[in-house]
């Protein structure tokens, strides 16, 4: 079994997002489910990037596709905690970015959970990628690692 990674630490992500667990995300063991946990990436990225002007969902030329995810789990999450994400840009490639996010229980110093998603953003109408505009580079600067 190989060396299992170490979790980031709070400071190290660049924005947050609270997210609150609901009855249904539970599962029959009592704690939330683990495909949960990918729709919390979801929803703290994206919001993100809808808040911040890059992503517009109805009608953006641009759309990001998901080609690679992953998750660490370190401890149960369960109805009714709070869950706080934060998200951290790792690469800004051409027409990609990886994203990493951090579940943390509210008021909890350890992560609960560290997922990675990457998205290759693509024209809408031909789903073909696209390169990622100066804007967009420059406002997902904004959470991207810092490199020290």
């Amino acid at each position: 079994m190989a060396e299992r990674a170490q979790l980031r630490k709070r400071g190290e992500y660049r924005a947050w997002r609270a997210i609150a667990t609901r009855w249904m995300d539970n599962d029959v063991y009592g704690h939330v489910n683990n495909v949960v946990y990918y729709s919390f990436f979801d929803t703290a990225v994206n919001a993100w990037l809808v808040e911040h002007g890059l992503l517009d969902i109805e009608r953006g030329p641009l759309i990001g596709l998901v080609v690679e995810t992953g998750c660490t789990y370190a401890r149960p999450v369960a109805f009714p905690e709070e869950v706080q994400a934060g998200i951290v840009a790792t690469k800004i490639g051409n027409s990609s970015v990886r994203y990493e996010i951090g579940l943390f229980v509210k008021g909890s110093p350890q992560p609960a959970a560290q997922g990675f998603f990457v998205h290759v953003y693509v024209d809408r109408a031909t789903r073909r990628p696209a390169p990622l505009t100066p804007e967009w580079k420059a406002v997902l600067g904004k959470i991207a690692a810092s490199t020290d």
